[in-house]
């Protein structure tokens, strides 16, 4: 389970960068859009024509599916790993994790309001990234230290 543990917290990382680059990738592609001469307007987004203005509307939507659907699940899934991985603070790491994860969509829906929000969403994606890579760190260094058992307070622990 420990593996397990490892592979969805850098996952996370993962999707973090993916994240970024999607997000990235349609603001440039919207830079030059405008650069271009056009002009984006709330009738750009509610279009029902089924036409891309421009390529680097991909990019939001690759961010806006992973990061309310596919992020979330491996989070969900990470705490539910957790529970069966027997390290210290497993747990306690993908509630972290959980709680950022959750605190990001949160950002990112609101910001839509507040843009100033936005910031703090950026922010808290690095926070996240971080929590999760620690989280498959404290998972591969429990595995190489012995486990050790105590049968009672006047013993000294042995290796199991």
């Amino acid at each position: 389970m420990r593996r397990t543990y490892r592979i969805l917290a850098i996952a996370i990382v993962v999707l973090v960068g993916v994240q970024a680059a999607a997000i990235a990738w349609g603001d440039s592609s919207m830079g030059e859009y405008v650069m271009g001469g056009s002009v984006i307007d709330q009738s750009l987004f509610t279009d029902e024509s089924g036409s891309v203005p421009f390529v680097g509307v991909y990019g939001f939507i690759v961010h806006g599916m992973s990061g309310t659907l596919l992020i979330p699940a491996v989070a969900i899934a990470l705490l539910v790993i957790s529970f069966f991985a027997k390290f210290p603070r497993a747990t306690f790491w993908a509630v972290v994790v959980l709680v950022l994860v959750a605190l990001q969509v949160t950002l990112g829906m609101l910001s839509h309001g507040l843009a100033i929000l936005g910031a703090f969403h950026g922010l808290n994606a690095l926070a996240l990234a971080a929590a999760a890579f620690y989280a498959q760190l404290i998972a591969g260094r429990a595995r190489k230290e012995p486990v050790r058992k105590v049968t009672s307070a006047a013993e000294t622990p042995t290796a199991v």
